[in-house]
């Protein structure tokens, strides 16, 4: 295939790029056609009998959807979920279910919940037109406790908004570490760390000047939009400072294909696949949105471990990016052995003792080279 460019080329068509497009459908659409409530933290109020008949029901019903946790009144299973230990309760007894969500954390475990709770009722009423128990009417109640915001009712534009925040990282990270003009890395680090935070600006004017979705603590939901921005772009950065131009192809694999998909934005980690949630969010797309609700919903509350991970990525791509060259010891420009020997022989005279301006040019080249590397790595 070497001798034949042409085939390889078709080879390339015929095979590779087909089981590229279908790893990347599968990447978007196997989390999404699975989406099924895992281990989703949810609070029961109560150990009475009502409250143990519905989990055992529930328990039987759906195995393996909730992690129930039990909580003395409703007022601490409302500080349960506004400190983001679970997104919702279901407090129940003989006569009523009050259902307590937070469309915040994500609308579709409200809506879940929602469901849950009217699904309850009807089983007792059915229940007490059996004779198994007194038919009582079961008034079912739900109550927001952290709601989104009125403008952005269905969280769409809160979930929309992951993708376009990592394809912009990509971009100022593939920028960033491909402009001639920018050759020492502090340089590269300071364009990127203003683009960042001028794009995470921008991004916070659109979602709440203009739509209304992230209505609190506004400049720490502008410093997290920067933050997710900043490990997205010094990751694909540091990769093509490692790797050349591979580097950025992994990184939107990385990033877009893996960690967009596998986020959760649009619904929770705990819907998605086992393993998918965990990969989703030690990636920026999916710590960085879980962090976002934290943040602009939840007062920060349980989101340290996805800053940690936001922090770590960062870390990593500034590291890459100060001391990529060092590391792989290549230099941009710098020659292969064999094309430096072949220049070097070149510049030898064919017959007689080297001239002495040749010999002067020569030198001057080499040492022009040597502080363009020398510019590069430090």
């Amino acid at each position: 295939m070497s001798g034949h460019p042409a085939g390889r080329e078709a080879a390339v068509a015929v095979l590779v790029l087909p089981l590229v497009i279908t790893l990347v459908v599968l990447s978007f659409a196997w989390p999404a056609g699975r989406t099924a409530p895992r281990d989703v933290p949810v609070g029961i109020v109560g150990t009475g009998a009502a409250s143990q008949r519905a989990v055992e029901g529930l328990v039987h019903e759906k195995p393996g959807a909730f992690d129930f946790r039990l909580y003395p009144d409703q007022q601490a299973a409302r500080s349960a979920i506004e400190n983001r230990d679970v997104y919702g309760a279901l407090a129940i007894s003989a006569h009523d279910i009050t259902v307590l969500t937070a469309p915040a954390a994500s609308t579709s475990v409200a809506q879940l919940l929602g469901e849950v709770g009217q699904q309850l009722a009807d089983r007792a009423a059915q229940q007490g037109a059996a004779g198994t128990r007194p038919s009582a009417k079961i008034h079912v109640t739900a109550l927001d406790v952290v709601p989104v915001a009125a403008e952005d009712p269905r969280g769409v534009v809160f979930s929309s908004a992951v993708f376009p925040l990592t394809i912009c990282g990509i971009l100022i990270g593939a920028f960033v570490s491909t402009a001639r003009g920018l050759r020492r890395p502090w340089h590269r680090l300071l364009t990127l760390l203003v683009a960042c935070a001028v794009a995470g600006l921008g991004a916070y004017l659109v979602a709440q000047g203009f739509l209304g979705a992230l209505p609190h603590d506004h400049v720490a939901t502008w410093a997290i939009l920067s933050l997710v921005l900043i490990s997205i772009s010094t990751t694909a950065a540091g990769l093509v400072r490692l790797l050349g131009q591979a580097g950025l192809g992994l990184s939107a694999a990385l990033m877009v294909f893996v960690g967009n998909p596998f986020s959760g934005a649009g619904s929770a980690p705990e819907m998605l696949p086992k393993g998918v949630d965990y990969v989703g969010q030690w990636l920026p797309p999916g710590a960085g949105a879980s962090l976002l609700r934290d943040t602009a919903y939840f007062d920060g509350n349980g989101g340290s471990g996805h800053l940690a991970v936001l922090a770590l990525w960062s870390v990593c791509g500034f590291t890459a990016v100060m001391f990529g060259r060092r590391i792989t010891g290549r230099a941009p420009g710098a020659k292969t052995g064999a094309t430096a020997s072949g220049a070097s022989l070149s510049s030898l005279p064919t017959s007689g003792a080297a001239s002495p301006d040749r010999h002067h040019a020569h030198a001057h080249a080499h040492a022009h080279a040597h502080a363009r590397r020398s510019d590069d790595d430090y």
